[in-house]
């Protein structure tokens, strides 16, 4: 994989998910590009913004659509507030993709929890295609997701489609209930009483913030489902995406470079990863 390879896209979508995030689809413009690039869920590009810099950013769409790449994007820092700004149209450049992704075909034949909080769902998203575009080869398949409040669920638009369409069970729950919510009020941890785990048999891919993937992944241990089974994303350590500023070193792990994701094992074995 050349690292220095831009791919240069256009905007040919954005929709505003909440008042922070944005999904953005890209298309790279030249069709021989377009056609042969690939990825695998969990890992990321570097999208650059011309003239304000690049920042690395997790793949949220189908490895299998080749029209065009979704990424989910918070607004939060110098680049991704003028990326907010932009139109349909407008020109980026992406390098990649980047980074070690989930194994999903280590997981067929088996249940699997998919778990996010927050912006976490940005990065389980790609996960999700792949297990509902496969779907005869995994047994039962949950997505967890809760957020501080309702106003920051993500992707609020595909819920209805990934339980009906999909055979895919979905429990969301929120931290702060606000006026008129009618659903579950507490923590994601909460939302293992109403689901049975085969622990023997189950995979979980675990994303969000750090402090949240531990408290999920050490729940997950108490109920028997072997580390080497859970694998989460330290996407949020990400910089360079080759390794060279250290940015996202974790005692002499590259987070760019051996991860993102990583079996819970491992990352309980990086000093200082969570």
């Amino acid at each position: 994989m050349r690292t220095d390879k831009v791919y240069k896209c256009e905007i040919t979508n954005i929709v505003e998910l909440t008042p922070t995030e944005k999904l953005f689809h890209l298309k790279i413009l030249n069709d021989k590009e377009r056609r042969i690039f690939e990825f695998r869920p969990g890992q990321f590009v570097m999208l650059e913004v011309p003239g304000f810099g690049e920042v690395p950013i997790s793949i949220s769409s189908s490895s299998n659509n080749r029209e065009y790449i979704e990424l989910c994007v918070r607004k939060s820092g110098r680049t991704t507030n003028v990326l907010h700004k932009a139109q349909k149209g407008a020109k980026l450049g992406i390098r990649g993709p980047f980074g070690t992704s989930f194994p999903m075909e280590k997981m067929a034949g088996s249940n699997i929890l998919l778990v996010a909080g927050g912006l976490g769902l940005a990065p389980l998203r790609a996960p999700i295609y792949w297990a509902s575009e496969h779907r005869d080869e995994f047994e039962d398949v949950h997505i967890l997701y809760g957020t501080k409040d309702p106003g920051q669920m993500l992707f609020t638009y595909q819920y209805e489609e990934w339980e009906k369409v999909d055979h895919i069970k979905l429990l969301t729950i929120v931290e702060e209930a606000s006026k008129g919510w009618r659903g579950r009020t507490g923590l994601i941890t909460d939302l293992f009483k109403e689901i049975d785990i085969a622990p023997d048999n189950t995979y979980a891919i675990v994303c969000g913030p750090p402090v949240m993937f531990k408290f999920v992944c050490d729940h997950l241990d108490g109920l028997g489902i072997p580390m080497n089974r859970m694998f989460v994303s330290l996407e949020r350590r990400m910089h360079c995406g080759m390794g060279k500023c250290c940015r996202c070193m974790v005692g002499s792990t590259f987070t760019c470079v051996d991860g993102p994701v990583f079996d819970y094992w491992s990352v309980l074995n990086l000093k200082e990863a969570i």
